[in-house]
């Protein structure tokens, strides 16, 4: 059963470079509802996507994120963290797990983001991640940083850019592994209220471009459906949101044509 699932992990890691997190894939469902779109948005999960985007949050915060990628449980990936705003600009805690007892993936991150007008912000995280293999293959940990800019045009147009790890940080001397760098830039536009869409392009050091592209309507003040696609591997998404006072939910699945559903769900609690 283990070899089983040992094939399994390694098949479906080969098919789709996003699965494990020191490829820092998008957290959050409501980002996942929209492809994973999410360098030009500003909310709690900014924590993740782009830490410049939690300088425009300004309510202290908890949340917890949960995928269970192609109903495998040995693929799931949770995450937590804690964001708190003060005069001097916001700052963030957030720790992932991915994988199980014979393979899995942490990230601990420290953030700190603050505005340098009313338009511009940068934000910036410093990262452990710690890579573990079973039957006594060992651990690795390595230190690396990401840095985002997030930029609010005007009442409906922000611009985002996020790189993580541009020092490339190495896994083993063996044949010189390393944890990918990865590029974003992205735009969000509001048309009004309600309605608004949002688009990246991320570019891995390791793989070829990949395209994403999300919408959000908001039915009512308290209820919010998304959708989007993305490209290499190809997928569609999709989720609701809702909004209760200081408590909000989120709910989302992304469909890969050959592996699957892999439904996802976020709580974020609103202190203030």
């Amino acid at each position: 059963m283990i070899r089983k699932y040992l094939i399994l992990f390694f098949s479906i890691l080969s098919l789709n470079p996003l699965i494990a997190i020191n490829g820092n894939v998008p957290e959050g469902a409501r980002s996942s509802a929209m492809g994973g779109a999410s360098v030009a948005l500003s909310d709690f999960w900014s924590l993740q996507n782009n830490q410049a985007g939690l300088a425009f949050y300004n309510l202290p915060a908890a949340g917890a994120y949960l995928e269970n990628r192609y109903l495998i449980k040995e693929l799931s990936l949770k995450s937590g963290g804690v964001v708190l705003p003060t005069k001097s600009g916001v700052f963030g805690l957030k720790l992932s797990y991915f994988g199980y007892s014979l393979y899995n993936e942490s990230k601990f991150g420290l953030a700190f983001a603050r505005k340098l007008n009313e338009k511009f912000a940068v934000g910036v995280q410093l990262d452990y991640l710690l890579t573990s293999i079973g039957n006594d293959y060992g651990k690795k940990g390595m230190v690396t940083f990401e840095v985002g800019f997030l930029s609010r045009i005007n009442d409906h147009l922000s611009l985002g850019a996020h790189i993580f790890n541009p020092i490339n940080a190495k896994i083993t001397d063996y044949a010189d592994e390393r944890v990918p760098a990865v590029i974003r830039v992205g735009a969000s536009y509001a048309f009004n209220d309600q309605l608004m869409v949002t688009a990246e392009v991320e570019k891995d050091s390791e793989f070829d471009p990949q395209a994403r592209l999300g919408i959000e309507y908001r039915i009512i003040e308290e209820i919010y459906v998304r959708g989007g696609i993305a490209s290499n591997p190809g997928l569609y998404s999709f989720g609701f949101g809702l909004n209760l006072k200081k408590l909000k939910l989120d709910f989302s699945s992304t469909v890969h044509q050959e592996l699957g559903y892999s439904p996802q769900i976020s709580m974020i609690y609103r202190f203030k």
